[in-house]
């Protein structure tokens, strides 16, 4: 399951993709760029004389979902930049997704139209009023056919209830309920309303001179409505139960693995800052990732993670350069597949992780135009540390930092796997014989 991913498409968008989701079903793929745009891709059906063409995914819609805005009060611009994209469950015939940038989250209907009314009595085929006395006979209005339009329209808006950036939006199990997550607070919403959210985490201390951490990460349990993680930047993990009381700045649990004296240096505190966390599926167990690696904890077991993977431990010996040139405060995320047996998680050098639990093994792949022709086998690429380098290995030094690759998703049932390489979006899949 690991070695054989075959690349299906490459999709080159207008701007830097910030976030990648696939929806419940997989069948369709947003992505979300620096300049406010979302793009959604659906999924190819399977045709009886096309067997290999299933998978494919293709444009279904593209809209500017947010502007930039200028705060007068603070005198500062908020970025059309989209943080996050979460899908909600299919209720009926349209597509609802949440996408927030630093400030404002909005709730976006996607529906199709492929019927226009006809036929009008109090108005002519232009749209233009008649003159009521010209109308002598009663017509009744029928549905014609027409092209396939894919129409996005905000229903919701939800501003004004942020004074720092919003890094996470989760929606709830119950799917009535929603959480923004920013550096200091997080705020649960319902979805019917717009104008009222309820705080129901506050780290901000009285001074803030004070202050010594910041949330990363959010999200809700899959299936525990009242249950919520939040991870920071010290390297720790709070869970939350809503019943327990209205403000819940009393974790249930805290998750923190003890420093091993003999690894502390200057750099300790900033690569233990946690970028991201994920509930798996099954709501057992929660990833975390954090600059040099991803960590699976177990819910019942608090004192350290029950799995640890390193990501690119090569880079160990170069963290002086990359916090030199901001790469450390780099924020990677992590996903689950649909079985949580396989983890993946970004590097650099265009480069992906996979790990597999069950057997212990990893690979490393690499999203790249080169070895983008449709159909191609992946080949695992090894980086080598000092001494010879083999032919197939890349030195650590010959790296490009610039290329990196934040975001990624997996296919919720299926091994199909989006990756975002700067504004190249990759789909790779299990090989087709």
């Amino acid at each position: 399951k690991l070695r054989h991913h075959s690349i299906t498409t490459v999709t080159l968008l207008p701007d830097i993709i910030s976030t990648v989701e696939f929806n419940h079903t997989g069948e369709l793929l947003a992505t979300g760029d620096k300049g406010g745009r979302v793009v959604i891709f659906q999924r190819e059906q399977e045709s009886k004389n096309q067997i290999h063409r299933r998978g494919e995914y293709n444009v279904y819609s593209t809209f500017q979902s947010h502007e930039p805005e200028f705060d007068y009060l603070k005198s500062l611009e908020i970025e059309e930049k989209i943080n996050k994209i979460r899908w909600l469950p299919q209720q009926n015939a349209a597509y609802f997704l949440l996408s927030t940038n630093d400030k404002t989250v909005k709730l976006w209907k996607v529906s199709e139209r492929d019927k226009r009314p006809e036929g009008y009595n109090l108005k002519d085929e232009e749209g233009r009023l008649r003159d009521p006395a010209t109308i002598t006979t009663l017509r009744v209005p029928v549905l014609r056919p027409m092209d396939l339009m894919v129409e996005a329209t905000p229903r919701r808006v939800f501003a004004n209830a942020h004074t720092y950036h919003i890094n996470s939006i989760s929606v709830n199990s119950d799917y009535e309920t929603y959480m923004s997550a920013d550096d200091l607070r997080i705020n649960l919403w319902n979805f019917e309303i717009t104008n009222q959210s309820f705080n129901i985490v506050d780290i901000k201390p009285a001074n803030m001179e004070e202050l010594t951490e910041v949330i990363t990460a959010a999200e809700f349990h899959p299936h525990h409505c009242n249950t919520f993680v939040y991870s920071s930047s010290k390297g720790t993990i709070r869970l939350c139960d809503m019943r327990a009381s209205a403000l819940c700045d009393r974790h249930t649990k805290f998750f923190e693995e003890p420093e091993d004296p003999s690894n502390r240096s200057f750099f300790s505190e900033i690569i233990s800052s946690i970028s991201d966390v994920k509930f798996s599926h099954s709501g057992r167990y929660i990833m975390t990732r954090d600059y040099l690696t991803v960590k699976v904890w177990d819910l019942n077991m608090e004192n350290r993670p029950i799995e640890t993977y390193q990501v690119h431990d090569y880079l160990r010996s170069k963290l002086c350069s990359l916090y030199e040139n901001d790469c450390i405060f780099d924020k990677f995320e992590c996903v689950w597949n649909g079985s949580d047996s396989v983890i993946m998680t970004g590097s650099y050098n265009n480069f992906f992780r996979m790990f597999d639990r069950n057997t212990k093994r990893d690979v490393t792949l690499e999203a790249s135009r080169e070895n983008s022709k449709p159909r191609a086998i992946l080949k695992p690429r090894k980086v080598c540390v000092g001494g010879k380098r083999r032919k197939d290995e890349i030195s650590v030094d010959s790296l490009d930092f610039s290329k990196k690759i934040l975001h990624t998703a997996w296919h919720p049932s299926e091994n199909i796997i989006a990756v975002a390489a700067t504004n190249n979006l990759y789909i790779f899949q299990d090989k087709v014989n």
